[in-house]
This record gives C-alpha cells, sequence and structure tokens, in this order.
C-alpha cells in the first residue's frame, strides 16, 4: 500500500458519478489525469464549505470533474460559472455536467474567461484556475478585479509536477507560465497566498481587504 492509497481510505469516499467520470475521462480524453481526481475533488469540496461563496468561477474546465466537485459543496442559493476556451472540449463535457446531481447548480460556457468573465457582470466569492498555463498570468490579472475582498482564489498545478525547479524545463512554455506566476503572486501586495504541495500543487491565495 502506498501513502497515497492509505489517504484515500480515510477520507469521504468519491461519489459513484465522479468515479465514472473520472475513468471514462483517463479513458477518452489526452492528459485525462489532469482531471482533479478523488483526494483534491474532495478538498475543493471542503473548501467550498469553508468559505461558503454565493458564486465561483471557474477557468479551465476539462472534463467537468472540479466544477461538479465544487458544485458539491454550495449552499442552496450558490452557483458556479465554468470557462472552458478548446470549443473541441464541449461534446464531452456538457452531457457530463448537465446529467450531474448539481447541474442546477453550474453555468458551462465556452470562450476565454480572460475576455468573457467580465461581461457577466458578476462579483465572485471564488475563483479556481486551471486553465492554459502559458497564460496563468493573464487569467489571474482578469479574474482578481471580480473577486470581493475577503474572497479567494485557488490556482492549480503550481508545481507543475516538480518542473518549476527543474532546469531541464527552462524552455518549456508551460512550465515558464507557472514560474512566472508563481514568482508574481508571491510578490503581490494585494494577496495572501500559500502553496499546498497536493497533487501537482494547489495555491491559496486570499484577495486582502480594502
Amino acid at each position: 500500500m502506498t501513502l497515497d492509497d492509505y489517504i484515500l481510505q480515510h477520507i469521504d469516499p468519491e461519489p459513484e458519478y465522479l468515479y465514472q467520470l473520472y475513468r471514462v475521462t483517463n479513458i477518452h480524453m489526452l492528459h485525462g489525469r489532469m482531471a482533479s481526481g478523488h483526494l483534491q475533488g474532495r478538498l475543493l469540496k471542503m473548501l467550498v464549505q469553508m468559505i461558503r461563496p454565493k458564486n465561483i468561477l471557474e477557468v479551465g474546465t476539462f472534463s467537468g470533474y472540479s466544477a461538479i466537485c465544487m458544485a458539491e459543496g454550495l449552499e442552496t442559493d450558490g452557483h458556479l460559472y465554468t470557462f472552458e476556451i478548446n470549443d473541441e472540449q464541449e461534446d464531452f463535457t456538457r452531457p457530463w455536467i448537465e446529467q450531474s446531481p448539481v447541474a442546477d447548480k453550474i453555468t458551462f460556457l465556452i470562450g476565454d474567461a480572460i475576455t468573457e468573465a467580465p461581461k457577466l457582470g458578476i462579483q465572485f466569492d471564488m475563483a479556481f484556475i486551471d486553465g492554459d498555463k502559458r497564460t496563468y498570468c493573464d487569467t489571474y490579472e482578469a479574474v482578481l478585479p471580480l473577486l470581493h475582498p475577503g474572497g479567494f482564489l485557488l490556482a492549480d498545478n503550481t508545481l507543475w509536477d516538480g518542473h518549476v525547479i527543474d532546469s531541464a524545463y527552462d524552455h518549456d512554455q508551460q512550465t515558464l507560465g507557472i514560474r512566472q506566476f508563481n514568482d508574481f503572486v508571491a510578490n503581490d501586495p494585494r494577496v495572501e497566498k500559500v502553496i499546498l504541495p497536493l497533487r501537482d500543487g494547489l495555491t491559496l491565495i486570499r484577495k486582502k481587504e480594502e
């Protein structure tokens, strides 16, 4: 038994619907491991229950796994808006979201969140960034103004499988995007931040009160 196996045996079980979604994602989609998975999914749900946001913005829907997990944690009047820039993803993802037990809490949108999210006219209490690593800084600057003071922004993959400290990836654009983002956030006086070494790295960012 690995330590990861031990952890999964001692947390809330993965709901059957999400188990099936994760399995199908890995069978039918390139880079299926990008889906959040059991441990991170249960963490996302619990963070939503702790923060109790009314509105959540997600950038990077992929197969819909993380969106469903966060929607599970929402209160009755809560809602999640999730953007996927790759329109080829829609045929796979939309049915899984719309047939999920929390479909009424999720609005799935195809488009670039950097330009389209501000058009919603919504102030968010929480955001989850899991899109193109090369544009993380641009996404961050677009999303931060949409957050209420005291709101939380979560950024996924911020350790990038350890590549952030591996010189072999000094010319990889996605690695460079993550490094630039991590450096920028570390020195941003507008926020408080902490990196969790969970899975591929998850940065929790709190927008300071004005």
